[in-house]
């Protein structure tokens, strides 16, 4: 069984345009005769490698902590995609049976996709990019997808990952009430 880490490293990850950029401030340390070393960290819940929560578009929506975890463990496809994605396209891949997808490349989320990706029951989305749709077509693509309670996995890292199918295991972090929070998901090939 192989293992792929498909995840990003939070501190020096690119950070979206007007998000926080993250920090570490020293609060215990060994060196200064401490028992132990503490680190306290700042950073914005859709740092690094992240799920979105449907409360990141949807007023009222599941926070983090409420995304089922159902949708982010089991069968996975990872898929090669550039351009913008059309209908067709995501028929053609989720007839393959995987409720999960892995966009690897610059494949474009559009919201024709994204309603196709919604109503075909998806449970999961990833992407490379820090964000799914455009800059204009963002939060209609989020919202498309997140009305649906798709999870969306952004900023995943997919250089060393062929496509095809995969067992994925990508649980965000419990934040209590918050939109968004950092994962360190895997691939597994079982073959």
């Amino acid at each position: 069984m192989k293992v792929y880490d498909i995840s990003r490293e939070v501190f020096s990850a690119r950070v979206y345009p007007g998000d926080p950029e993250p920090r570490t401030t020293p609060v215990y340390r060994l060196e200064q005769g401490d028992l132990c070393n503490v680190t306290a960290l700042s950073l914005g819940s859709h740092t690094g490698t992240h799920m979105d929560a449907p409360s990141h578009f949807v007023p009222g929506g599941k926070t983090i902590d409420q995304v089922e975890l159902s949708r982010c463990v089991g069968p996975c496809q990872v898929a090669e995609a550039h351009g913008p994605l059309t209908a067709q396209w995501v028929e053609e891949r989720l007839r393959l049976g995987s409720p999960r997808l892995l966009l690897k490349g610059q494949g474009e989320v559009t919201l024709e996709a994204a309603e196709k990706m919604g109503e075909l029951g998806l449970l999961l989305l990833g992407v490379e990019d820090y964000t799914v749709g455009t800059t204009r077509t963002g939060p209609q693509v989020h919202r498309a997808l997140l009305t649906k309670e798709v999870a969306i996995l952004e900023a995943l890292d997919l250089s060393q990952v062929e496509p095809g199918e995969y067992l994925l295991a990508a649980q965000p972090l419990k934040y209590g009430g918050l939109d968004g929070a950092q994962v360190r998901p895997v691939l597994l090939d079982l073959q």
